[in-house]
């Protein structure tokens, strides 16, 4: 098989995966649900082979069990498995972003300013998908500026697990967004790498604990 082919099935296989993990994170897939290859390859347009990739991935990431007789199913999702991905997130993005704060350049650090002004404006006015992009862009940014691909890297493992266009939508997280952000742009704006540290685990280990919350009370 050409290179360029086998990069492209994984590229295909790495859509499909996100594509299912975000519905499953979000609740549109219930727990004992029976996922079917060609249903999904139907449904995004994509050939059996990437989509069979995908569902073994998700298998191994403990997103899906393989019932014999039945096939592929929706795993039960527990609040407890989502805070335990938090609390490495956070240690990894607490890391970058007290990096961030030894590193981060004026002009950088004016951009950021104005991603978090335009991010409270968002949360003010309740524009869900505006506070999304900026959200992710504050992160981004303070990430980049940490200037490690590596730690880079082994955060993206992480932030594959946040549903997307997910938390503006739970009560009380554009608020606390908002409020988490500022504590991260106090210390950075001081060079303070512990306390920008402190603030960044803080504000992801506040996201693992909304979306657990979220998941909790969809099994009540």
């Amino acid at each position: 098989m050409p290179q360029w082919k086998g990069a492209q099935r994984r590229q295909l296989s790495d859509e499909v995966a996100a594509y299912l993990r975000q519905s499953i994170m979000a609740g549109e897939m219930k727990p004992g649900t029976s996922v079917r290859a060609e249903a999904i390859g139907e449904t995004l347009s994509v050939s059996a082979t990437p989509v069979r990739e995908a569902l073994h991935a998700l298998r191994a990431e403990g997103f899906l069990d393989l019932v014999p007789r039945k096939g592929f199913t929706v795993a039960p999702l527990v609040a407890a498995d989502i805070r335990d991905i938090f609390v490495a997130h956070a240690l990894i993005a607490g890391e970058l972003v007290a990096r961030a704060a030894d590193n981060i350049g004026e002009e950088d650090l004016v951009d950021v300013r104005q991603i978090h002004e335009a991010l409270m404006d968002a949360a003010e006015r309740s524009d869900h998908e505006e506070l999304e992009r900026r959200n992710h862009e504050f992160h981004r940014r303070l990430y980049l500026a940490a200037g490690s691909e590596r730690l880079l890297w082994a955060l993206s493992g992480f932030v594959k697990y946040v549903p997307s266009a997910f938390y503006a939508q739970i009560e009380g997280w554009p608020q606390t967004t908002a409020a988490d952000h500022t504590a991260i742009i106090e210390a950075i704006e001081a060079h303070d790498s512990e306390r920008a540290r402190t603030a960044m685990a803080q504000h992801i280990r506040n996201a693992g604990e909304k979306l657990a919350e979220y998941v909790d009370g969809r099994q009540d």
